[in-house]
């Protein structure tokens, strides 16, 4: 449940805190007073990309923060859990903070990248914009509803077919290319031979780049390491080593004075032999510091050869060595070339058909579930004044499957009596378009139980007897949903579990956006000037307040 929102500086908005309720939340106010702002504001913090001119003039930055209560949401727990962000009391809070130069977005806390945040999002809030019903008209997105409808059915199997498409595809693609004539077989082991040939007699060793490297640099520069190393050796051994030798004798005399003297005396004596050990590996060092001309010219040869396999065949070592493995497989592929076409055929066909036998699976289950979902969609339309509708889904078989399947389906409906089923782009109206979308989005929420929905505007294009009919399936939604609605209808204003007034501030340099939630009389005023407009009269206002008393009877909860 989305518990509160705060928004800062965000276009016409200062700062502003709302606090949700549970069941139906419904926001009004005048035309043009903020009220795309406040679901902006929810769009922006679930990653939705916004321009940097909505940061209010003046201001920095914007920041928009979402409060969720998921304390019965398991998923969501163990996403975030999984994600290793920290869940206290299953409270949750995404923010998302715009500059002009960037945004970043964190869960309770913590910097996540925008498909974790639109992920986490998506289980927990669905929007559906002033122009959602719009998709509606595409048909690739009737099977994505289907499909979110049939989620738990088709489990893992989506992701399966997917996997063997992608599989069969790379291997048609691989029988494609292996078809060629003999004489390009010949020129390509040719070069296979060439290059594998060349690694071989190379004999790279993993590391081996490494320890030259070290070598060449220390011989390259052995005139400068010899002088510093023998300037260290003159000094510590020279004038330094004296006089610690001289301060040891020193404080030794008077050592048996005072015993406070004897762990200072006890420290020189360790920097005397720690000194002294310093010469000896010094000396040592200098010994074995020689330098082979032959030697030198043979780690320069070695290097630039590994250099020049490298800059051909891969950045490291190991990348060469599997360079050349991956030659040699295609090598033995082209030597026993008509085995490995016949071989590679197979495999195809079997990959094919592996990915047949899932898509059949997915669109049995999609056609079962197509018929369950447009009973349910039928009925839900019916509920939105839709009184003579027909409605089902239609479906096709793709010549071609793809990592969807096989099937293209499509949405057909009919709102008049005699009147054949024909696609929803060519029958429905936007009104009627939003209705389809709201009855969609009531049946999806019951299979996917996400608490929280959002419907900005979703009654466009009606009134009266249909505007009633919509408030009422709003409130058998929020029944078991917790749901958000800006509307401009007062049937719908009066079913309001609670109600939010968005109003617009001006002075003479500033124009500001605030919210606030009305009581009883002032929810009641509110619907009254829905209703009455300019002039609000006693009868309009008790026609409000009758509208408010038949709302609370009409639910169910």
């Amino acid at each position: 449940m989305l518990s509160g929102i705060h928004v800062k500086n965000l276009a016409l908005i200062d700062e502003i805190e709302i606090d949700f309720e549970n069941h139906l939340n419904i926001l009004t106010g005048e035309t043009g007073a903020g009220k795309s702002i406040i679901i902006g504001s929810v769009n922006m913090a679930l990653g939705k990309k916004m321009s940097k001119d909505m940061i209010r003039k003046g201001a920095d930055s914007a920041l928009v923060e979402l409060f969720f209560n998921a304390d019965e949401h398991a998923a969501v727990i163990e996403k975030l859990q999984a994600l290793e962000i920290p869940v206290q009391d299953g409270n949750i809070m995404i923010s998302r903070r715009l500059t002009p130069s960037r945004s970043v977005s964190r869960i309770n806390g913590e910097i996540v990248p925008a498909q974790t945040l639109k992920t986490v999002a998506g289980m927990l809030i669905d929007i559906h914009g002033q122009h959602e019903h719009q998709s509606l008209l595409y048909k690739s997105r009737h099977l994505e509803i289907l499909d979110a409808f049939s989620k738990e059915k088709l489990g893992t199997l989506k992701a399966e077919m997917a996997d063997a498409f992608d599989t069969y595809k790379k291997l048609s693609k691989e029988l494609s290319e292996a078809v060629t004539d003999a004489g390009q077989r010949q020129k390509e082991q040719i070069y296979l031979d060439y290059v594998i040939k060349e690694i071989e007699e190379a004999a790279p060793v993993p590391g081996e780049d490494d320890t030259l490297e070290a070598a060449f640099k220390k011989m390259s520069h052995g005139r400068k390491i010899m002088e510093g190393a023998g300037g260290a050796y003159e000094l510590s051994s020279g004038p330094a080593a004296e006089a610690i030798g001289r301060a040891v004798r020193s404080l030794s005399a008077v050592e048996s004075y005072d015993p406070a003297l004897s762990s200072l005396m006890a420290q020189l004596c360790d920097a005397e032999n720690l000194l002294n050990d310093f010469n000896r590996e010094m000396a040592d060092y200098m010994a074995d510091l020689t330098f082979d001309e032959e030697c030198f010219r043979q780690t320069r040869e070695r290097l630039d050869l590994l250099n020049s396999l490298k800059s051909k065949y891969g950045r490291t070592i190991a990348d060469v060595l599997e360079y050349k493995a991956q030659k040699q497989l295609e090598l033995l592929k082209l030597e026993n070339y008509e085995q490995y076409l016949e071989e590679l055929k197979a495999e195809c066909t079997q990959a094919q058909e592996s990915y047949m036998a899932l898509a059949k699976q997915v669109s049995k289950i999609r056609k079962i579930q197509g018929k369950l979902l447009a009973d349910q969609i039928l009925e839900a339309l019916k509920e939105l004044n839709f009184l003579d509708v027909r409605f089902e889904i239609r479906f096709k078989n793709l010549e071609e499957g793809n990592a969807g399947g096989i099937d293209e389906a499509e949405f057909m409906i009919s709102t008049n009596p005699g009147e054949d089923l024909k696609p929803l782009g060519q029958v429905a109206s936007g009104g009627e378009l939003s209705r389809v979308m709201l009855a969609i989005k009531s049946v999806l929420a019951d299979a996917d139980r996400v608490e929280t929905l959002i419907f900005d505007e979703i009654d466009a294009g009606i009134s009266g007897r249909t505007a009633q009919k919509v408030s009422e399936r709003l409130s058998v939604i929020a029944k078991n949903h917790q749901v958000i609605c800006i509307t401009h209808l007062p049937q719908i204003a009066a079913m309001a579990d609670a109600h939010y007034l968005i109003e617009k501030e001006n002075t003479s340099d500033h124009t500001s956006t605030h919210i606030r939630k009305l009581n009883e009389d002032e929810a009641a005023e509110e619907i009254a000037r829905l209703l009455g407009g300019v002039t609000i009269t006693e009868t309009v206002r008790l026609n409000a307040r009758e509208m408010k008393s038949l709302a609370r009877h009409a639910k169910k909860y």
